[in-house]
């Protein structure tokens, strides 16, 4: 399933699944394509997300989730590549589970033996683990999975902060909107309605207009502004 599944299929370039998750675009280039070697003699390992379509890059759905997973470790840690490249090669060889970082086992027992090993590795302490483990899970909890424990629906985190609507308010799902950030009440894309507002309309007539609440547009305005 996991090969012809259409949210495994290429769909965002590097720049946009960047902006869509607020991560540093040269940040999630380096997350899943392959250095060009100075010397043709070093091994280069290999993208810690593999992609469906390689040249020019291009990310699947599934890949936006593995990266929004990756960033929670990566980004509020501060940890090496090549340490976390240890600690998920650990899991999963050790746990059996393919892509860990796509895997709902991570909410289990999987996850938590991930997080030990991932914090042996990089010596935290622990105390450092159980924050570590607390943060991980709020990351998890804004994807939702199927019947098949594949990701259904991501809502990308703010980086305004928790907005009067709730940490959900924009979710990205493949088979909507073309897979593009909408507010996950109404489904109407953010990025229409910040063109909208911009294009001089008032908050409360686009409200009406989609049925929404004022509060909603102002998110959907937020999400575009810090994404």
């Amino acid at each position: 399933m996991e090969r012809t599944d259409f949210r495994n299929r290429p769909a965002y370039t590097v720049p946009e699944a960047a902006r869509y998750l607020s991560v540093p675009v040269a940040i999630l280039r380096s997350w899943v394509t392959q250095r060009v070697p100075a010397d043709v003699g070093l091994h280069q390992p290999d993208p810690i997300i593999a992609l469906p379509q390689e040249s020019p890059p291009m990310l699947s759905f599934w890949n936006i989730v593995e990266a929004h997973v990756l960033r929670s470790l990566r980004t509020e840690h501060g940890v090496s590549m090549d340490k976390l490249r240890q600690a998920v090669s650990y899991a999963e060889q050790a746990l059996n589970v393919s892509r860990l970082l796509l895997s709902q086992e991570l909410c289990t027992e999987a996850g938590s033996l991930f997080i030990e090993r991932y914090g042996e590795i990089i010596d935290i302490s622990s105390s450092g683990q159980i924050a570590m483990r607390s943060m991980f899970r709020e990351h998890l909890a804004r994807v939702e999975w199927d019947e098949w424990k594949f990701p259904a629906r991501l809502f990308p985190p703010f980086t305004a902060g928790v907005f009067r609507t709730g940490a959900r308010a924009v979710s990205i799902a493949a088979d909507v909107a073309f897979g593009r950030p909408v507010l996950a009440r109404g489904g109407i894309s953010t990025a229409v309605i910040a063109a909208r507002i911009d294009a001089g309309e008032r908050l409360d007539d686009l409200a009406a207009d989609y049925d929404l609440t004022p509060d909603d547009i102002e998110d959907a305005v937020l999400y575009e502004r810090a994404a």
